[in-house]
Protein backbone atom coordinates (compact mmCIF):
# COMPACT_ATOMS: atom_id res chain seq x y z
CA UNK A 1 0.00 0.00 0.00
CA UNK A 2 1.37 3.15 -0.74
CA UNK A 3 0.33 5.39 2.01
CA UNK A 4 -1.29 8.69 1.41
CA UNK A 5 0.16 12.38 3.55
CA UNK A 6 -0.99 11.67 7.45
CA UNK A 7 -3.09 14.57 6.71
CA UNK A 8 -4.91 13.25 3.97
CA UNK A 9 -5.23 9.83 6.17
CA UNK A 10 -6.59 11.90 9.06
CA UNK A 11 -9.19 13.80 7.16
CA UNK A 12 -10.28 10.66 5.37
CA UNK A 13 -10.45 8.99 8.30
CA UNK A 14 -12.67 11.22 10.35
CA UNK A 15 -15.02 11.45 7.52
CA UNK A 16 -15.31 7.79 8.04
CA UNK A 17 -16.08 8.23 11.70
CA UNK A 18 -18.90 10.54 10.98
CA UNK A 19 -20.63 8.73 8.68
CA UNK A 20 -20.71 5.36 11.07
CA UNK A 21 -21.84 7.59 14.31
CA UNK A 22 -24.47 9.77 12.51
CA UNK A 23 -25.56 6.77 9.97
CA UNK A 24 -25.82 4.35 12.77
CA UNK A 25 -23.78 1.70 11.06
CA UNK A 26 -22.77 -1.20 12.77
CA UNK A 27 -19.50 -1.50 11.05
CA UNK A 28 -17.96 0.70 8.17
CA UNK A 29 -14.77 -0.14 5.87
CA UNK A 30 -13.38 2.30 3.45
CA UNK A 31 -10.48 2.68 1.17
CA UNK A 32 -8.93 4.58 -1.18
CA UNK A 33 -6.92 3.34 -4.74
CA UNK A 34 -4.54 5.29 -7.08
CA UNK A 35 -2.78 3.93 -9.58
CA UNK A 36 -4.02 0.95 -9.08
CA UNK A 37 -2.86 0.35 -5.45
CA UNK A 38 -4.63 0.24 -2.46
CA UNK A 39 -3.05 3.91 -1.14
CA UNK A 40 -5.78 4.01 2.31
CA UNK A 41 -8.06 2.29 4.60
CA UNK A 42 -9.77 2.99 7.02
CA UNK A 43 -12.75 1.30 9.15
CA UNK A 44 -15.30 2.03 12.64
CA UNK A 45 -17.48 -0.04 14.49
CA UNK A 46 -17.13 -3.63 15.57
CA UNK A 47 -17.44 -7.03 13.47
CA UNK A 48 -17.81 -9.39 16.18
CA UNK A 49 -15.02 -7.85 18.96
CA UNK A 50 -12.49 -6.60 16.03
CA UNK A 51 -12.53 -3.97 14.14
CA UNK A 52 -13.04 -4.72 10.79
CA UNK A 53 -9.87 -5.14 8.45
CA UNK A 54 -9.18 -5.03 4.21
CA UNK A 55 -10.22 -8.62 4.43
CA UNK A 56 -12.94 -8.92 6.87
CA UNK A 57 -16.07 -9.87 4.18
CA UNK A 58 -19.24 -7.93 3.32
CA UNK A 59 -21.83 -8.75 1.30
CA UNK A 60 -21.33 -6.96 -1.90
CA UNK A 61 -25.40 -7.24 -3.92
CA UNK A 62 -25.31 -5.74 -6.83
CA UNK A 63 -21.59 -5.08 -7.49
CA UNK A 64 -21.47 -9.20 -8.77
CA UNK A 65 -23.51 -7.78 -11.81
CA UNK A 66 -20.44 -6.34 -12.82
CA UNK A 67 -18.45 -9.13 -13.11
CA UNK A 68 -20.82 -11.53 -14.65
CA UNK A 69 -20.66 -8.60 -16.86
CA UNK A 70 -17.11 -8.88 -17.65
CA UNK A 71 -17.28 -12.85 -18.77
CA UNK A 72 -19.96 -11.89 -21.20
CA UNK A 73 -17.62 -9.67 -22.81
CA UNK A 74 -15.04 -11.74 -22.95
CA UNK A 75 -17.55 -14.05 -24.72
CA UNK A 76 -18.12 -11.15 -26.93
CA UNK A 77 -14.70 -11.01 -27.44
CA UNK A 78 -14.08 -14.38 -28.61
CA UNK A 79 -16.88 -14.15 -30.86
CA UNK A 80 -19.29 -16.74 -29.21
CA UNK A 81 -21.77 -13.88 -28.00
CA UNK A 82 -22.97 -10.41 -30.24
CA UNK A 83 -24.22 -8.24 -27.85
CA UNK A 84 -27.06 -7.58 -30.41
CA UNK A 85 -27.66 -11.54 -29.94
CA UNK A 86 -31.26 -11.76 -28.79
CA UNK A 87 -31.28 -13.51 -25.45
CA UNK A 88 -33.87 -16.19 -26.87
CA UNK A 89 -30.22 -17.31 -28.82
CA UNK A 90 -29.03 -18.20 -25.68
CA UNK A 91 -31.24 -18.93 -23.33
CA UNK A 92 -34.39 -20.17 -25.05
CA UNK A 93 -37.98 -20.46 -23.62
CA UNK A 94 -38.90 -17.55 -21.84
CA UNK A 95 -41.49 -14.45 -22.82
CA UNK A 96 -38.64 -11.90 -23.48
CA UNK A 97 -36.50 -13.60 -26.32
CA UNK A 98 -36.68 -10.74 -28.37
CA UNK A 99 -34.37 -8.40 -25.85
CA UNK A 100 -30.61 -8.08 -26.63
CA UNK A 101 -28.01 -8.99 -24.70
CA UNK A 102 -27.03 -5.18 -24.64
CA UNK A 103 -29.87 -4.06 -23.66
CA UNK A 104 -30.16 -6.14 -20.56
CA UNK A 105 -26.16 -5.13 -19.61
CA UNK A 106 -27.45 -1.65 -19.67
CA UNK A 107 -30.99 -2.40 -18.35
CA UNK A 108 -33.09 -1.04 -21.21
CA UNK A 109 -34.80 -4.24 -22.11
CA UNK A 110 -37.84 -3.15 -20.72
CA UNK A 111 -37.83 -6.24 -18.28
CA UNK A 112 -39.67 -6.49 -14.93
CA UNK A 113 -37.06 -5.02 -12.10
CA UNK A 114 -37.62 -8.75 -10.12
CA UNK A 115 -38.42 -11.84 -10.60
CA UNK A 116 -41.91 -13.27 -9.86
CA UNK A 117 -42.81 -14.69 -6.46
CA UNK A 118 -41.81 -13.42 -2.62
CA UNK A 119 -39.30 -10.83 -2.32
CA UNK A 120 -36.15 -12.64 -3.48
CA UNK A 121 -33.15 -10.95 -1.61
CA UNK A 122 -35.12 -12.65 1.56
CA UNK A 123 -35.98 -16.02 0.68
CA UNK A 124 -33.86 -19.18 -0.50
CA UNK A 125 -33.53 -19.41 -4.56
CA UNK A 126 -34.93 -21.57 -6.72
CA UNK A 127 -33.39 -23.18 -9.81
CA UNK A 128 -33.07 -21.40 -12.99
CA UNK A 129 -35.45 -24.08 -14.89
CA UNK A 130 -38.09 -22.82 -12.01
CA UNK A 131 -37.43 -19.31 -12.52
CA UNK A 132 -37.77 -19.61 -16.62
CA UNK A 133 -40.98 -21.53 -15.95
CA UNK A 134 -42.44 -18.41 -13.85
CA UNK A 135 -41.30 -16.13 -15.96
CA UNK A 136 -44.92 -14.94 -18.33
CA UNK A 137 -46.49 -11.46 -20.29
CA UNK A 138 -45.57 -9.34 -16.91
CA UNK A 139 -42.17 -10.22 -16.88
CA UNK A 140 -42.13 -7.45 -20.29
CA UNK A 141 -42.68 -3.90 -18.26
CA UNK A 142 -41.32 -1.93 -20.95
CA UNK A 143 -40.39 -1.20 -25.07
CA UNK A 144 -37.34 -3.01 -25.04
CA UNK A 145 -34.93 0.00 -25.62
CA UNK A 146 -37.25 2.64 -24.84
CA UNK A 147 -36.23 3.89 -21.16
CA UNK A 148 -34.10 2.44 -18.88
CA UNK A 149 -35.72 0.07 -16.07
CA UNK A 150 -33.47 -1.42 -14.00
CA UNK A 151 -33.59 -5.14 -13.68
CA UNK A 152 -32.19 -7.99 -11.79
CA UNK A 153 -33.90 -10.24 -13.21
CA UNK A 154 -31.93 -9.71 -16.35
CA UNK A 155 -29.04 -10.62 -15.00
CA UNK A 156 -29.96 -13.67 -14.02
CA UNK A 157 -30.78 -14.33 -17.37
CA UNK A 158 -27.38 -13.57 -18.42
CA UNK A 159 -25.81 -15.33 -15.50
CA UNK A 160 -27.50 -18.05 -17.30
CA UNK A 161 -25.79 -17.23 -20.63
CA UNK A 162 -22.54 -17.46 -19.20
CA UNK A 163 -23.29 -20.94 -17.71
CA UNK A 164 -24.47 -22.40 -20.98
CA UNK A 165 -21.67 -20.87 -23.22
CA UNK A 166 -18.74 -22.01 -20.62
CA UNK A 167 -20.51 -25.85 -19.30
CA UNK A 168 -20.32 -25.06 -15.99
CA UNK A 169 -22.25 -22.38 -13.40
CA UNK A 170 -21.90 -18.79 -13.56
CA UNK A 171 -20.13 -18.35 -10.48
CA UNK A 172 -17.52 -21.03 -11.23
CA UNK A 173 -16.78 -19.07 -15.11
CA UNK A 174 -16.53 -15.59 -12.91
CA UNK A 175 -13.93 -16.90 -10.74
CA UNK A 176 -11.80 -18.48 -13.29
CA UNK A 177 -11.83 -15.70 -15.77
CA UNK A 178 -12.13 -12.53 -13.24
CA UNK A 179 -11.31 -13.44 -9.28
CA UNK A 180 -8.87 -15.56 -9.76
CA UNK A 181 -6.58 -13.81 -12.28
CA UNK A 182 -6.73 -10.43 -10.35
CA UNK A 183 -6.20 -11.81 -7.41
CA UNK A 184 -9.59 -11.73 -5.39
CA UNK A 185 -9.44 -15.02 -3.55
CA UNK A 186 -11.88 -13.09 -0.66
CA UNK A 187 -14.48 -12.94 -3.35
CA UNK A 188 -17.14 -15.69 -3.05
CA UNK A 189 -20.60 -16.83 -3.26
CA UNK A 190 -21.24 -17.39 0.55
CA UNK A 191 -19.38 -16.00 3.67
CA UNK A 192 -15.91 -17.16 4.97
CA UNK A 193 -14.22 -16.16 7.89
CA UNK A 194 -13.94 -13.29 8.83
CA UNK A 195 -17.35 -11.68 7.89
CA UNK A 196 -19.59 -9.29 8.79
CA UNK A 197 -23.43 -10.59 9.71
CA UNK A 198 -26.24 -8.47 8.25
CA UNK A 199 -28.28 -5.99 10.09
CA UNK A 200 -31.31 -3.34 10.63
CA UNK A 201 -31.09 -0.26 12.57
CA UNK A 202 -34.00 0.31 14.24
CA UNK A 203 -35.12 4.27 13.02
CA UNK A 204 -36.36 4.94 16.42
CA UNK A 205 -34.06 2.73 18.47
CA UNK A 206 -30.08 2.08 18.69
CA UNK A 207 -31.04 -1.70 18.55
CA UNK A 208 -30.19 -4.09 15.60
CA UNK A 209 -32.40 -6.76 13.99
CA UNK A 210 -30.10 -9.55 12.14
CA UNK A 211 -31.33 -9.84 8.65
CA UNK A 212 -31.47 -13.64 6.30
CA UNK A 213 -28.70 -14.64 4.49
CA UNK A 214 -29.81 -17.26 1.65
CA UNK A 215 -28.59 -19.12 -1.74
CA UNK A 216 -30.34 -17.03 -4.45
CA UNK A 217 -29.57 -19.82 -6.95
CA UNK A 218 -31.17 -18.30 -9.97
CA UNK A 219 -30.81 -14.93 -9.29
CA UNK A 220 -27.16 -15.16 -8.11
CA UNK A 221 -25.92 -13.47 -10.61
CA UNK A 222 -27.81 -10.04 -9.58
CA UNK A 223 -26.11 -10.05 -6.09
CA UNK A 224 -24.62 -13.10 -4.66
CA UNK A 225 -20.95 -12.27 -4.19
CA UNK A 226 -19.13 -11.17 -0.90
CA UNK A 227 -16.12 -9.31 -0.48
CA UNK A 228 -13.58 -7.50 0.88
CA UNK A 229 -11.88 -3.93 0.65
CA UNK A 230 -8.55 -5.31 -0.59
CA UNK A 231 -10.84 -7.30 -2.96
CA UNK A 232 -12.59 -4.16 -4.23
CA UNK A 233 -9.63 -2.27 -4.01
CA UNK A 234 -8.25 -4.35 -7.42
CA UNK A 235 -11.60 -4.21 -8.49
CA UNK A 236 -11.48 -0.49 -8.42
CA UNK A 237 -8.18 -0.42 -10.37
CA UNK A 238 -9.95 -3.42 -13.00
CA UNK A 239 -12.51 -0.62 -13.79
CA UNK A 240 -10.17 2.64 -13.77
CA UNK A 241 -8.50 0.31 -16.91
CA UNK A 242 -5.84 -1.72 -14.68
CA UNK A 243 -7.45 -4.97 -16.47
CA UNK A 244 -4.74 -7.80 -15.49
CA UNK A 245 -4.80 -9.01 -19.54
CA UNK A 246 -8.82 -9.99 -17.89
CA UNK A 247 -9.87 -7.62 -20.48
CA UNK A 248 -8.53 -5.71 -23.48
CA UNK A 249 -8.76 -2.09 -21.76
CA UNK A 250 -10.56 -1.04 -24.81
CA UNK A 251 -13.07 -3.23 -23.96
CA UNK A 252 -13.19 -2.10 -20.41
CA UNK A 253 -13.59 1.64 -22.12
CA UNK A 254 -16.79 0.66 -23.87
CA UNK A 255 -18.03 -0.79 -20.83
CA UNK A 256 -18.12 2.65 -19.10
CA UNK A 257 -19.55 4.46 -22.11
CA UNK A 258 -22.90 6.09 -21.21
CA UNK A 259 -25.76 3.62 -23.03
CA UNK A 260 -28.52 5.21 -20.73
CA UNK A 261 -28.66 7.98 -18.65
CA UNK A 262 -31.13 6.97 -15.89
CA UNK A 263 -32.13 10.47 -14.52
CA UNK A 264 -32.96 12.47 -17.40
CA UNK A 265 -31.52 16.33 -18.45
CA UNK A 266 -29.75 15.86 -14.50
CA UNK A 267 -27.37 13.53 -16.43
CA UNK A 268 -25.87 12.44 -12.48
CA UNK A 269 -26.17 8.48 -13.15
CA UNK A 270 -26.30 6.17 -15.98
CA UNK A 271 -25.29 2.88 -17.05
CA UNK A 272 -23.22 1.62 -19.66
CA UNK A 273 -22.40 -2.49 -20.11
CA UNK A 274 -22.92 -3.55 -16.55
CA UNK A 275 -20.92 -0.72 -15.18
CA UNK A 276 -23.34 1.99 -12.99
CA UNK A 277 -22.11 5.83 -14.00
CA UNK A 278 -22.03 8.79 -12.11
CA UNK A 279 -20.71 12.21 -12.28
CA UNK A 280 -19.73 14.16 -9.10
CA UNK A 281 -17.20 17.02 -8.63
CA UNK A 282 -16.11 17.20 -12.19
CA UNK A 283 -15.51 13.22 -12.43
CA UNK A 284 -16.61 10.73 -14.51
CA UNK A 285 -17.06 7.35 -12.33
CA UNK A 286 -17.87 4.16 -13.30
CA UNK A 287 -18.65 1.52 -11.01
CA UNK A 288 -21.24 -0.22 -9.29
CA UNK A 289 -23.77 0.35 -5.92
CA UNK A 290 -24.78 -2.66 -3.84
CA UNK A 291 -27.95 -3.85 -1.26
CA UNK A 292 -28.82 -6.46 0.16
CA UNK A 293 -30.94 -7.13 3.56
CA UNK A 294 -28.15 -6.48 5.74
CA UNK A 295 -25.26 -4.85 3.72
CA UNK A 296 -24.86 -2.06 1.64
CA UNK A 297 -21.41 -1.13 -0.49
CA UNK A 298 -20.77 0.91 -3.30
CA UNK A 299 -17.04 1.12 -5.71
CA UNK A 300 -16.48 4.06 -7.98
CA UNK A 301 -13.26 4.23 -10.03
CA UNK A 302 -11.88 7.22 -11.80
CA UNK A 303 -10.21 6.22 -15.14
CA UNK A 304 -9.03 9.89 -16.29
CA UNK A 305 -6.34 9.63 -12.64
CA UNK A 306 -6.53 6.37 -11.86
CA UNK A 307 -8.42 6.68 -8.67
CA UNK A 308 -10.63 4.58 -6.98
CA UNK A 309 -12.98 4.97 -3.76
CA UNK A 310 -15.10 2.38 -1.88
CA UNK A 311 -16.91 0.80 1.00
CA UNK A 312 -18.75 -1.52 2.98
CA UNK A 313 -21.15 -1.87 5.87
CA UNK A 314 -23.59 -3.90 7.48
CA UNK A 315 -26.72 -2.10 7.66
CA UNK A 316 -29.90 -2.22 5.48
CA UNK A 317 -29.81 1.51 5.04
CA UNK A 318 -29.25 4.51 6.55
CA UNK A 319 -25.40 5.48 4.31
CA UNK A 320 -25.64 8.96 3.02
CA UNK A 321 -25.84 9.32 -0.85
CA UNK A 322 -23.13 11.81 -0.71
CA UNK A 323 -20.11 9.89 1.50
CA UNK A 324 -17.93 8.96 -1.85
CA UNK A 325 -17.89 12.10 -3.28
CA UNK A 326 -17.22 13.43 -0.30
CA UNK A 327 -13.76 10.93 0.52
CA UNK A 328 -13.00 12.05 -3.21
CA UNK A 329 -13.27 15.99 -2.26
CA UNK A 330 -10.92 15.23 0.94
CA UNK A 331 -8.46 13.31 -1.56
CA UNK A 332 -8.78 16.11 -3.87
CA UNK A 333 -8.30 19.12 -1.37
CA UNK A 334 -5.25 17.50 0.86
CA UNK A 335 -3.30 15.65 -1.71
CA UNK A 336 -4.36 16.76 -5.42
CA UNK A 337 -2.48 15.07 -8.15
CA UNK A 338 0.62 17.09 -9.84
CA UNK A 339 -0.46 17.13 -13.86
CA UNK A 340 2.25 15.01 -15.92
CA UNK A 341 5.56 17.04 -16.79
CA UNK A 342 5.47 18.05 -20.94
CA UNK A 343 8.09 16.72 -22.02
CA UNK A 344 8.58 17.37 -26.14
CA UNK A 345 8.58 13.99 -28.56
CA UNK A 346 9.59 13.24 -32.28
CA UNK A 347 6.76 14.14 -35.09
CA UNK A 348 7.57 13.62 -38.92
CA UNK A 349 7.60 16.26 -40.73
CA UNK A 350 4.79 15.14 -42.92
CA UNK A 351 2.71 15.05 -40.13
CA UNK A 352 3.54 18.48 -38.94
CA UNK A 353 2.17 20.19 -42.25
CA UNK A 354 -0.74 19.09 -41.11
CA UNK A 355 -1.13 21.24 -38.00
CA UNK A 356 -2.64 24.02 -37.45
CA UNK A 357 -6.07 25.88 -38.74
CA UNK A 358 -8.24 23.94 -40.96
CA UNK A 359 -11.81 25.02 -42.39
CA UNK A 360 -14.85 23.61 -42.55
CA UNK A 361 -16.92 25.97 -44.76
CA UNK A 362 -16.39 28.64 -42.52
CA UNK A 363 -16.06 27.26 -39.82
CA UNK A 364 -12.10 27.16 -37.75
CA UNK A 365 -11.03 24.02 -36.77
CA UNK A 366 -7.24 23.24 -35.09
CA UNK A 367 -5.67 20.47 -35.95
CA UNK A 368 -2.87 18.80 -33.39
CA UNK A 369 -0.39 16.13 -33.49
CA UNK A 370 -1.21 13.38 -30.88
CA UNK A 371 1.55 10.65 -29.72
CA UNK A 372 2.20 7.29 -32.00
CA UNK A 373 0.82 9.58 -35.09
CA UNK A 374 -2.60 10.34 -34.10
CA UNK A 375 -4.85 13.87 -34.47
CA UNK A 376 -7.10 16.13 -32.63
CA UNK A 377 -9.25 17.83 -34.83
CA UNK A 378 -11.47 20.42 -33.07
CA UNK A 379 -12.81 24.02 -33.30
CA UNK A 380 -11.19 27.47 -32.49
CA UNK A 381 -12.79 29.55 -29.96
CA UNK A 382 -16.47 28.05 -30.29
CA UNK A 383 -18.58 24.93 -29.70
CA UNK A 384 -18.31 22.39 -32.20
CA UNK A 385 -17.55 18.34 -33.15
CA UNK A 386 -14.19 17.51 -31.56
CA UNK A 387 -12.57 14.27 -32.20
CA UNK A 388 -9.73 12.54 -32.13
CA UNK A 389 -8.08 9.98 -35.01
CA UNK A 390 -5.59 7.22 -34.70
CA UNK A 391 -3.31 6.35 -37.39
CA UNK A 392 -4.65 3.28 -39.60
CA UNK A 393 -2.10 1.36 -41.81
CA UNK A 394 -3.32 2.05 -44.93
CA UNK A 395 -2.32 5.72 -43.85
CA UNK A 396 -6.06 7.00 -43.08
CA UNK A 397 -6.68 7.58 -39.41
CA UNK A 398 -10.08 6.55 -37.40
CA UNK A 399 -11.83 8.61 -35.35
CA UNK A 400 -12.00 7.30 -31.92
CA UNK A 401 -14.29 9.94 -30.02
CA UNK A 402 -16.71 12.60 -30.42
CA UNK A 403 -19.05 12.67 -33.71
CA UNK A 404 -16.53 11.19 -35.68
CA UNK A 405 -15.83 8.10 -34.26
CA UNK A 406 -15.65 5.67 -36.08
CA UNK A 407 -15.62 8.02 -39.44
CA UNK A 408 -12.30 8.00 -41.36
CA UNK A 409 -10.25 10.88 -42.23
CA UNK A 410 -7.83 11.01 -45.05
CA UNK A 411 -5.54 13.71 -46.64
CA UNK A 412 -6.31 14.52 -50.25
CA UNK A 413 -3.06 15.39 -52.13
CA UNK A 414 -2.45 17.59 -55.68
CA UNK A 415 -0.98 15.68 -58.14
CA UNK A 416 2.39 17.66 -57.05
CA UNK A 417 1.94 15.81 -53.94
CA UNK A 418 0.96 18.88 -51.77
CA UNK A 419 -1.94 18.55 -49.31
CA UNK A 420 -5.04 20.09 -51.18
CA UNK A 421 -7.78 19.35 -47.94
CA UNK A 422 -8.72 16.96 -45.45
CA UNK A 423 -11.95 14.20 -46.15
CA UNK A 424 -13.60 13.65 -43.21
CA UNK A 425 -16.37 11.11 -44.13
CA UNK A 426 -17.70 13.23 -47.25
CA UNK A 427 -16.83 16.70 -45.11
CA UNK A 428 -13.96 18.93 -46.80
CA UNK A 429 -11.79 21.10 -44.38
CA UNK A 430 -9.30 23.43 -46.19
CA UNK A 431 -6.66 25.49 -45.35
CA UNK A 432 -8.99 28.63 -46.14
CA UNK A 433 -12.54 29.30 -45.67
CA UNK A 434 -14.56 27.25 -48.78
CA UNK A 435 -10.99 27.55 -50.72
CA UNK A 436 -12.06 27.80 -54.61
CA UNK A 437 -8.59 25.88 -54.95
CA UNK A 438 -10.41 22.59 -53.60
CA UNK A 439 -13.08 20.10 -54.08
CA UNK A 440 -15.26 21.57 -51.99
CA UNK A 441 -19.04 19.73 -52.56
CA UNK A 442 -21.39 21.93 -54.39
CA UNK A 443 -18.41 24.01 -55.62
CA UNK A 444 -17.47 27.84 -54.58
CA UNK A 445 -19.28 31.14 -56.25
CA UNK A 446 -16.89 31.88 -58.42
CA UNK A 447 -18.11 35.68 -57.44
CA UNK A 448 -15.85 34.56 -53.93
CA UNK A 449 -15.95 36.65 -50.99
CA UNK A 450 -18.21 39.69 -51.52
CA UNK A 451 -19.22 43.12 -49.29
Amino acid sequence: MSPLLESTARALLRRVAVEQAESRLPSLAAAVVRDGSLAWFGSRGLVGEEAPSRDTQYRIGSITKSMVAVVVMRLRDEGRVDLLDPIGKHVPGTPVGEVTVAQLLSHTGGLTAEPPGQWWERTPGVPVEELIARLGPQTSRHRPGRRFHYSNLGFALLGELVARQRGTDWARAVRAEVLQPLGMDRTTTRPSAPHAHGYAVHPWADVLLPEPEHDALAMAPAGQFWSTAADLARWAAFVAGDTGGVLDPATVAEMREPAIVDDGDAWTGGFGLGLQLARAGGRRLAGHTGSMPGFLATVWADPGDRTGVLFLTNSTSGMSRTFLGEMLAVLDEHEPRMPAEWRPSAAEAGLLELTGPWYWGPSAYALRLLPDRGLSLAPIGAAGRASRFVAQDDGTWLGLDGYYAGERLSVVRGADGSVSHLDLNTFVFTRTPYDPAAEVPGGVDEGGWRG
